[in-house]
């Protein structure tokens, strides 16, 4: 989840205010001017909105990516599609392309056609988009009043899919439930109003998580009608906690359950990740505090707290929990936490109670993540680490290789398809990367995008990428020829 918050130092973007020139200038994380209006400033808690048809028709294509890091949550494709495994100079074809607003927000796609929350800053409203997943054309839009001034971009989440809704949740922290098919409007939240959600710096990054009871890689014959899992982490306004956790029937918007926040934990820009251990199904949360903070894991069947631990407590929480095998989660966080780069948890379970342990913790240094979560893949993690290299690790958390000085990404994304990475840096390089244990094996590189802050997570579906920099998206025809 990707979420995507201040800068590094290069290549960005200063914002001067909310309808200035844009000057590009270094900029250090936490140099944006802060808006007044971060937190939902006098909006009504319930908006309005609009839908509006276009002529644009589905893709009779067969492939998904339908939320946040894919189909298993893991950033890996598992379609059966031949790959290229090298390019022409002027990298792979561009199918479509189209203007985004500013913003990290990255697309979902399901049945033909392609997801994305973005905003329109000339009517000042958020904006669900449907588009074909063949050439981009518009199918649909469903687009609400939220008054949103520049604080580094503004849409950074990725929506949730199924074949019968689509739920975002916006800068300011409005869950928006429509039929994925029409766009018509199900049903809205308002975390701030609601919830007594606080919303984070560079606004609200949690990409939301529809849950059926079968759409984790581990996942048993549980099944339950669609809900979507949220974390509004709120804080009462008598200064009690409020709800940490939520499950919504998509159907009709109502709780089935929510999880207490009695640790008064705030909203991080974390994403919620299920997991099965021991027969236990749970969501995974990091949650902030200014005085404790920790992860949590809540039963997916009635939101009890089934296990909790303060040994991982970070001030800036970004990346998702990574769940690696079938007991280990890892954790990674950058921006200024030096101490807290990296931590694998380990569960146990015992007289039916479930215990989260520290395996080890390195610092930054080691390796960190400042936006995206890493791959866990063939026994090895990769990420982007704090000093911009690729970054192959062991279970044992022991750097493997990098890709050294001369190979930078800066804080792009990165997703494996075909077996291949797939690794797109700030400038919008992309560059395809043989994973394994023998070292940095580069295959082929183009750069695919002409903006910068090439921040949002990529989406990939039939043989194609979706990727994006800060003002347009892309669709790249991967596939061999």
């Amino acid at each position: 989840m990707v979420f995507i918050v201040a800068g590094v130092a290069a290549l960005m973007y200063l914002w001067l205010s909310a309808d200035a020139a844009v000057s590009v200038k270094e900029r250090l994380p936490g140099a944006d001017n802060k808006p007044k209006d971060a937190a939902g400033g006098n909006e009504p808690t319930k908006i309005v909105g609009t839908l509006t048809k276009s002529d644009g028709v589905p893709a009779d294509l067969p492939g998904a990516w339908p939320r946040f890091r894919g189909p298993n949550y893991d950033a890996i494709s598992t379609e059966t599609v031949a790959l290229a495994k090298s390019w022409p100079a002027e990298g792979p074809r561009v199918l479509w392309s189209v203007e985004v607003g500013e913003g990290y927000a990255g697309a979902a796609v399901l049945e033909g056609r392609v997801y994305l929350l973005d905003y329109d800053q000339n009517k000042q409203a958020d904006v669900v988009r449907c588009l074909s997943l063949n050439d981009g054309k518009e199918i649909w839009r469903y687009s609400y009043p939220v008054k949103i001034k520049r604080f580094h971009g503004m849409s950074r989440t990725v929506p949730a899919v199924t074949d019968k809704y689509v739920v975002t949740l916006g800068p300011k922290g409005h869950v928006t439930c429509l039929d994925s098919k029409t766009g018509e409007f199900r049903w809205m939240l308002n975390l701030v109003k609601e919830f007594g959600t606080r919303i984070p710096d560079w606004y609200a990054a949690q990409c939301p998580l529809i849950d059926d009871g079968k759409g984790s890689p581990n996942a048993t014959s549980r099944v339950w009608e669609p809900r979507a899992i949220i974390a509004p982490a709120g804080v009462l306004p008598d200064g009690t906690g409020g709800v940490l956790v939520m499950a919504v029937d998509c159907a009709t918007g109502q709780t089935v359950w929510q999880t207490p926040n009695p640790d008064k934990w705030v909203m991080t820009h974390s994403s919620l990740v299920p997991m099965e251990f021991k027969g236990n199904r749970f969501y995974i949360y990091c949650g902030g505090s200014a005085e404790a903070g920790g992860v949590v894991g809540v039963s997916a069947k009635d939101g009890q707290v089934l296990w909790k631990t303060d040994e991982w407590k970070v001030r800036t929480n970004v990346p998702m929990p990574l769940v690696v095998g079938a007991d280990r989660i890892f954790l990674t966080a950058g921006y200024g936490q030096y101490d807290n780069g990296c931590m694998m948890l380990r569960l146990t379970e015992s007289e039916g109670k479930i215990t989260a342990k520290s395996e080890f913790k390195y610092p930054t240094s080691v390796f960190g993540s400042m936006q995206h979560t890493p791959i866990f893949y063939n026994d090895h993690v990769y990420g982007v680490g704090m000093n911009k290299q690729l970054i192959c690790l062991d279970l044992e958390g022991k750097v493997v290789w990098t890709s050294g000085s001369a190979n930078t990404f800066g804080s792009g994304p990165y997703v494996i398809a075909g077996g291949m990475l797939y690794v797109l840096n700030d400038t919008s390089v992309l560059t395809l990367v043989e994973p394994g244990a023998s070292g940095y094996v580069p295959l082929a590189r183009a750069k695919v995008l002409d903006g910068l802050e090439s921040w949002g997570p990529i989406a990939v579906a039939s043989g194609r990428l979706i990727v994006r920099d800060l003002t347009r998206m892309v669709c790249l025809d991967i596939a061999g020829q």
